[in-house]
């Protein structure tokens, strides 16, 4: 059976609405089989007083080297990485590996409050990992920061801020607008044109895990073969759908429903292609 491989570097997310679950639920949904480099672990709980906890990069590298070695990768993405040892040496195992489509989530805050970058990992992260992506996916907040606190408002905003993140080095850009009122409307853009993908806003909270699914199902399409545009406008669909039947639980922000795609044929998109 031929089937294509993909890899997330990303954290263990205990509540298994984020992370690494969310991405291999992604990944399943997708038909691709997946597998996974932990991090860091993350159990947020006022209960517990550290809840962050970095893996050693020996630890990281010891499960990428079985990955690349008995498995092999069509498509990888990264989400938190946390610090920027482990910053500097996973880009450093990207440039070594055969991965020819890389998805970089500049994941910083997770929905529950969890800071999950170091503040001293910013200018590491642009200078050594986003020039390697094939699409990064920051949202609107993520944007802000790796642009210097630009503001993002509007849509023209978004596009603004992608063209600006084009310049520091990936080959796609997609800024995710969940944060601006109207329709759901993200920009892709590859330096030459924008792409203005919208769907219906889901009036919900419940959306922990949304940013790491989307650009697993990106990740996803890529090892299937598919353009980046493709990749992203069918991402944005699962994704939409997957908001759409969000979960609750106990307390907290509840996750995506990931098999909601499969289940509920009832997601579309716009597209509309600008010249940059």
């Amino acid at each position: 059976m031929n089937i294509k491989r993909a890899l997330t570097i990303a954290g263990s997310a205990a509540r298994g609405g984020a992370g690494i679950q969310a991405d291999l639920k992604t990944f399943q949904e997708f038909d691709v089989f997946g597998m996974t480099a932990v991090t860091a672990i993350v159990a947020k709980n006022p209960r517990t007083g550290t809840g962050v906890f970095p893996q050693s990069w020996e630890a990281i590298e010891a499960q990428l080297v079985t990955i690349e070695e008995d498995i092999g990768v069509d498509a990888l993405k990264t989400g938190m990485l946390f610090t920027k040892d482990i910053i500097v040496n996973v880009a450093q195992w990207i440039r070594q590996s055969e991965a020819d489509n890389i998805v970089v989530d500049p994941v910083m805050i997770g929905k529950m409050g969890s800071a999950l970058l170091k503040e001293d990992a910013m200018e590491v992260m642009k200078n050594e990992l986003l020039p390697l992506a094939t699409i990064i996916t920051p949202n609107m907040p993520e944007a802000t920061y790796l642009l210097n606190g630009m503001e993002l408002n509007s849509v023209v905003d978004l596009k603004e801020a992608a063209r600006r993140l084009i310049d520091l080095g990936p080959k796609f850009v997609l800024v995710k607008g969940g944060r601006l009122t109207g329709p759901a409307v993200d920009v892709l853009c590859d330096g030459k044109q924008f792409y203005l993908i919208e769907a219906p806003r889901i009036d919900t909270i419940h959306t922990n895990g949304a940013g790491c699914s989307y650009s697993a199902a990106i990740t996803a399409g890529l090892a299937k073969g598919q353009t980046v545009p493709e990749a992203v406008i069918e991402a944005k669909k699962f994704i939409t759908a997957a908001i759409r039947h969000s979960l609750t639980f106990k307390q907290g922000v509840g996750p995506t429903y990931h098999a909601a795609y499969g289940k509920y044929d009832e997601t579309s998109c716009r597209v509309t292609v600008e010249q940059l």
